[in-house]
């Protein structure tokens, strides 16, 4: 993402922090013009078309910390570099913890995925297997109906429901397992079956699971910016942190992880920063 070039000849510098867990992902979906697109080709166009910005540079290197006050911060990088500049924008996203399911991580982002309204209209229809226990698979069950009606629930140990809750399951005529899934198996990538400890076995095409996911970056909670339990940036409706002249946008700082939806509040965000220099800049020369 970038500010748009004004008056007071801004410049932006992009340094990456982390290695996004979309680079997981073959296509991206739910982006209007670009759905079906690959993470890399979609940042291909993305980065020719910001470069028509001279004000705009790319660098590839990994941001190590940052240090200074509002006006005056310097980033550091692995390869020696020293950026200085006057806000900072955290678009750092959200990465994977390490997955403890035997055979998930092969499936990643070929037909194991997370998320339904961005992946689900592939797999609709198609057996599937939903990996997720407690309040948030009450959630998610009556979600994934919207796709298909053939899933069934693992709940990898124990479900963490209410008795009314699995009664609300067993209405609905889902199968539920509580057995810990002793692996996934699967072809280049396409799951086949999912195979629990118990013994059982259960065919499918496609699985949705819960991610365990962790900031893309210490920067921001080393900066001071507050974090939320979830590991969130909070952030106001234009992106500011608590740190003057620090921002966030993108999952990094919402739970709404959708990349149409990361683009919108990253633009939102752009125009606060270049609003806030632009009237410094007003009040100096004033």
């Amino acid at each position: 993402m970038h500010i748009p070039a004004s008056a007071n000849k801004n410049s932006i510098s992009y340094v990456p922090a982390y290695e996004s867990c979309g680079a997981r992902c073959i296509n991206t979906h739910g982006f209007l013009t670009r759905d079906g697109i690959s993470p890399s080709e979609f940042r291909r166009i993305a980065q020719e078309e910001i470069s028509a910005y001279p004000s705009v540079s790319f660098v590839a290197d990994t941001a190590i910390s940052i240090a200074g006050t509002d006006g005056h911060f310097q980033i550091a990088t692995s390869q020696g570099k020293t950026f200085e500049s006057k806000k900072v924008l955290f678009a750092v996203g959200m990465k994977d913890r390490p997955l403890n399911i035997p055979g998930l991580a092969e499936t990643y982002g070929k037909s194991a995925f997370v998320c339904p309204y961005c992946d689900g209209w592939e797999l609709r229809d198609e057996p599937l297997v939903v990996i997720n226990k407690g309040a948030e698979l009450m959630h998610f069950a009556p979600l994934i109906s919207g796709w298909s009606n053939r899933f069934t629930i693992c709940t990898n140990g124990p479900d963490d429901l209410t008795d009314a809750q699995r009664q609300e399951i067993r209405r609905h005529q889902v199968p539920m397992y509580d057995s810990p899934i002793r692996s996934i198996d699967s072809n280049d990538g396409i799951v086949q079956q999912v195979v629990l400890n118990d013994g059982t076995i259960i065919p499918c095409r496609g699985i949705f699971f819960k991610p365990e996911l962790v900031t893309g970056s210490d920067l921001p909670r080393a900066m001071g910016c507050d974090i939320t339990e979830t590991g969130m940036v909070v952030v106001d409706e234009f992106g500011k942190t608590n740190v003057p002249g620090v921002y966030s946008a993108g999952d990094a700082a919402s739970r709404l992880y959708q990349a149409i939806a990361a683009a919108a509040m990253g633009a939102f965000t752009a125009a606060a920063i270049n609003n806030e220099l632009n009237m410094e800049a007003w009040g100096r020369s004033g």
